[in-house]
C-alpha cells in the first residue's frame, strides 16, 4: 500500500471515529456538518440531518445534554453502508456522501431514541 493510499484510508477511518464522537457528545449540529455534503438514511443536507438526530435521539440535560451512549468503531466493515468522496481542494478532503444504517437487533431503545425504530420495518 502506498503512502497516499494509507493516508486516504486513515482519513476515511477518522470520519467514522468522528461520527461516533459527535453522536456521543450530543453534538447533532456537528453530525449534520459531518454528513451534510451527502445524506444520512436518505435525508440530505447538514440542517436536515441535524434536525433528524435532534428530534429522534434522547439527550439527558443532567449528563451534559448527551445521549449517554458510547458508540465504538471496532469493525468498519459492519452494519453501516457508507460512501465517501474526496475533494482535492480541501486539505482533509474526504467526506461522507452517504450513510445508511442496517439496524438488526433492536431491544428496548426507549432510553436512547424518541421514536420506535420497529415502525420502519
Amino acid at each position: 500500500m502506498s503512502a497516499n493510499e494509507l493516508a486516504d484510508k486513515l482519513a476515511v477511518t477518522e470520519l467514522l471515529y468522528r461520527y461516533a464522537e459527535l453522536i456521543d457528545a450530543g453534538d447533532f449540529d456537528g453530525v449534520g456538518a459531518l454528513l451534510g455534503r451527502g445524506n444520512f438514511m436518505g435525508v440530505p443536507g447538514a440542517e436536515k440531518i441535524a434536525k433528524l438526530f435532534a428530534t429522534t435521539t434522547r439527550r439527558f440535560p443532567e449528563h451534559g445534554n448527551t445521549p449517554r451512549t458510547r458508540h465504538l468503531v471496532l469493525n468498519p466493515i459492519g452494519r453501516y453502508s457508507d460512501a465517501f468522496a474526496r475533494d482535492p481542494e480541501v486539505p482533509a478532503g474526504w467526506y461522507f456522501t452517504e450513510r445508511t444504517v442496517d439496524v438488526q437487533m433492536i431491544g428496548d431503545v426507549s432510553d436512547h431514541l424518541m421514536i420506535d425504530p420497529k415502525q420502519f420495518g
